[in-house]
């Protein structure tokens, strides 16, 4: 019987002891298990979620987010008692800043056509030059009181033939027009290198509660915000800087067109035909119009017709007006390296191609137009237009989509920039646009971020689908 005991007490021991043992083993067993097999079965989403599902916490709602604007920038000025110029085309005021505060303000008399190439470049500047009586070559008049604050742009007063007869317009060429009496108080009150603030559309309200679930997407950077208000829907990785491949040539056609009068022809050396590939209609020796010449450039992608472009005023010198751009619209960072974009060291990221867009779609329509194969006032011949032109911009059979770019290098794989016209659920129109970065497959990024938009923001196409062709 003593025995028994004894051995009944040791079997206790080496149980206890095997019980321990093994609850151990499991214990740190579990260290070593991948995080994949705890999530095996888990149906099949996008990877941004599995960390929450395996500890079964809820997703932490999103805060509204809202892209800085020039507008924003007007804020900054004031809380930082700067002086400075404002030309707010919006409200069709301008206004001059002392330490913060509104020391004058006037009516815009005249300002220029966006629809027509007139619009005035908004962004922030500085006053380059005054100018008691300044000379316009292209309209052979006289401008009074003349502050020029950028390419060629000037503000001014009422412009007068040799002669000494007013010119009557309903609009500018792009000038800011003020009535004498008025530009000449604004003319004594602006000092030379005054910061220059061009407004062009105050940022439109728009409030929603961020999706809490993203598109899954194969683009590294993606971004989709609304261009009235600077709300972002949605997007990854948005600040991070990529190679932008052709959508550099946005900047380069805005550049030139802001630099060079439209009625002026280049004429295309064989050196300029040398870049990556070949546009038929192109050949050396010849003479082109400016407007002709954005046709290859921004339908075809065409190279050489971008360094022709920039031929004009010097390739250097055309690539540093590129970044001296991008930083006066709030391009903060971004580098361009040539103007067709081969150069993988053309840089930016998803939000500065915000700005982008937002600038042509306010400023600069007219480039949205042709990047769909629309015509535009072109100040002469077009032996383009859009015959025997291969689009490349993807969406161009969509009675939604404003306009855009597409981008290929075979070391970043695909880009793109596209507008869309979207209607809220107030019926109230929303311009959308979606940039993608570095992605295998930019269309069906775009087309899922396109169906994700009408899925978690209560959006529709601005023409309805069964009313497309």
């Amino acid at each position: 019987m003593l025995k028994y005991s004894i051995s009944m007490k040791k079997f206790g021991i080496v149980f206890t002891l095997s019980i321990f043992f093994i609850s151990a083993c499991f214990y740190l067993a579990s260290f070593f298990i991948p995080r994949t097999a705890m999530v095996e079965t888990i149906p099949d989403i996008y990877a941004g979620d599995l960390v929450n599902l395996t500890v079964n916490q809820e997703e932490p709602e999103r805060n509204s987010v809202y892209l800085k604007t020039i507008p924003d920038l007007k804020k900054d000025f004031i809380l930082e008692k700067k002086d400075f110029l404002e030309i707010n085309l919006d409200k069709m005021e301008v206004r001059v800043y002392q330490k913060g505060e509104i020391i004058k303000q006037v009516e815009i008399y005249k300002k220029g056509n966006v629809d027509s190439w007139g619009g005035t470049a908004s962004g922030h500047y500085e006053v380059l030059r005054k100018i008691r009586t300044a000379w316009s070559a292209v309209s052979e008049v006289y401008m009074p009181y003349a502050l020029h604050f950028y390419g060629k742009y000037y503000i001014h007063g009422e412009s007068y033939y040799p002669n000494g007869s007013k010119l009557i317009s309903s609009v500018s060429g792009g000038c800011i027009r003020l009535l004498d009496k008025d530009a000449k108080e604004i003319y004594g009150l602006v000092d030379k290198g005054m910061a220059v603030l061009v407004i062009d559309k105050e940022n439109s309200k728009y409030e929603h509660q961020p999706s809490e679930e993203l598109p899954s997407i194969m683009a590294k950077s993606w971004l989709a915000a609304d261009l009235g208000s600077g709300f972002v829907f949605g997007s990854a990785s948005s600040t991070e800087q990529y190679s932008i491949a052709s959508l550099t040539k946005l900047m380069t056609a805005i550049t030139v067109v802001e630099k060079i009068s439209l009625d002026k022809t280049i004429w295309a050396s064989k050196q300029m035909l040398e870049a990556y590939g070949s546009t038929e209609k192109l050949t050396a020796g010849s003479r082109y119009g400016v407007v002709e010449l954005l046709y290859p450039f921004l339908i075809e992608s065409s190279n050489d017709a971008g360094e022709i472009l920039a031929g004009y005023l010097g390739r250097e010198n055309t690539i540093a007006l590129m970044n001296e751009k991008a930083e006066a619209i709030l391009m903060e960072k971004t580098d361009f390296a040539c103007p067709s974009g081969f150069d993988l060291n053309n840089i930016s990221t998803s939000q500065d191609l915000f700005q982008l867009a937002r600038y042509i779609f306010n400023n600069r329509p007219p480039l949205l137009a042709i990047s769909k194969g629309e015509s535009v006032p072109i100040f002469g011949s077009n032996r383009f237009k859009n015959e025997g032109l291969w689009n490349k911009n993807l969406f161009t059979s969509d009675p939604n989509f404003v306009g855009g770019k597409t981008g290929y290098l075979p070391e970043i794989k695909n880009n793109g920039l596209f507008i869309f016209r979207f209607l809220d659920e107030n019926e109230e129109e929303k311009n959308i646009v979606i940039v993608v970065l570095n992605s295998k497959d930019s269309k069906g990024d775009t087309q899922k971020i396109y169906r994700w938009l009408m899925e978690n923001y209560s959006l529709s196409p601005a023409v309805p689908i069964n009313e497309q062709e």
